[in-house]
């Protein structure tokens, strides 16, 4: 029954026409959204009408929230999704925002906490992705990555495709899949491929993933989510195994998109 109405709620919220304004956004922040056809447009204009509504926003830091950046984040958020069952990141509730770069607050140990090993002191952060918590964004990081995709980095979709692995209850780097024979894959070629990485960056020779993808298999599967999205053509050029994992899991081959001519929608 409450599915039901769910559904009911979510149909009644595509059913109100795409406001002009949220469209003009599209265009101008997200430079990938002129590579959708126009099934994909619609089908994303649709997720966007209830992730933007569903979620609770937050602007902090002296940042004064509006449709503009809640739509440029929606847009990014859910293009991960066009291919996924889902449940709108069910596992998002909130989204907190920041104007720039912030300084994560110094973890403090627990009363009863047992330290062995030195905690890590406070670092800059443009997105964090917490298992039972927000999600953290930087608004001037979002816009770059929205506008300019051919930069190779982008933090919305690095933080949501945590959001994803998080689904099965841990960040492993091995989001829910379908049956053994894909998690069979997909732990022979990520695997494979995140060592060489690791190996790649002991020896100080140049990847096509980011460094930061050889930290843990949780940002290896974020920095491949990242390389997929806005650099596929290359990655299915310099590793076509973990291509096709990653196609097949998200059900999208952005890599045909990205030899579509660029132009006015």
């Amino acid at each position: 029954m409450f599915q039901w109405l769910t559904n009911r709620r979510r149909q009644k919220l595509t059913d109100i026409p795409f406001p002009p304004a949220w469209e003009k956004t599209l265009q101008e922040n997200f430079a990938q959204y002129v590579q959708l056809n126009d099934a994909e447009r619609a089908q994303l204009r649709a997720l966007i009408s209830v992730f933007i509504r569903e979620k609770h926003w937050e602007g902090c830091g002296g940042l004064a929230l509006n449709d503009e950046i809640r739509v440029t984040v929606s847009a990014q958020a859910c293009l991960l999704l066009l291919g996924l069952p889902h449940n709108y990141y069910k596992n998002v509730e909130t989204i907190i925002i920041y104007p720039s770069t912030v300084v994560s607050p110094e973890r403090k140990p627990g009363y009863f906490e047992n330290i062995l090993e030195p905690i890590e002191p406070a670092s800059p952060i443009i997105g964090e992705a917490f298992h039972q918590g927000p999600l953290i964004l930087v608004w001037d990081a979002v816009l770059h990555g929205g506008r300019r995709p051919q930069s190779g980095h982008n933090v919305v979709y690095h933080e949501f495709a945590h959001k994803l692995d998080m689904l099965d209850g841990a960040a492993d780097g091995t989001p829910p899949l379908g049956n053994r024979a894909e998690y069979r894959e997909w732990v022979q070629t990520c695997s494979r491929e995140y060592l060489r990485i690791k190996k790649e960056v002991r020896q100080g020779q140049k990847t096509f993933l980011d460094d930061y993808g050889a930290v843990n298999e949780a940002e290896f599967f974020a920095v491949a989510t990242e390389q997929f999205f806005v650099r596929p053509l290359l990655m299915l050029k310099q590793t076509p195994n973990l291509y096709r994992v990653m196609k097949k899991f998200y059900r999208q081959d952005p890599a045909s998109r990205g030899q579509r001519k660029s132009g006015p929608v």
